[in-house]
């Protein structure tokens, strides 16, 4: 018979992963980068928090839905707060009704 130590250095504790925040934007309340987007929010936003945007224009009938990650968030309580944005899950159908939703609004 063996006898074995208990392991208490917490490695093998479940990991809580938080479910992704949903967010609807405006064409006009976002700016197209080339990786992915940025926007303002009132609040906050920790980075490598994944987000779903819908983002949604006047001349399209269905919105563009994606999957980023937050890589920046900069701003005060009184401004407001600069998400960026890196988008990890486009499609390419998704990213070209995306760039003509950039084309369309700077027309």
């Amino acid at each position: 018979m063996s006898t074995s130590k208990v392991d208490t250095s917490g490695v093998f504790q479940p990991v809580c992963v938080p479910a992704p925040t949903l967010l609807s934007l405006s064409m006009k309340e976002v700016a197209i980068r080339a990786n992915g987007i940025e926007f303002l929010s009132p609040q906050p936003r920790p980075l490598w928090t994944e987000m779903t945007v819908e983002l949604r224009s006047s001349q399209e009938s269905r919105p563009v839905r994606g999957t980023g990650v937050v890589v920046d968030c900069t701003g005060s309580r009184t401004t407001g707060y600069v998400i960026s944005l890196m988008l990890t899950n486009l499609t390419r159908q998704s990213r070209e009704r995306l760039n003509q939703m950039a084309t369309l609004r700077t027309a």
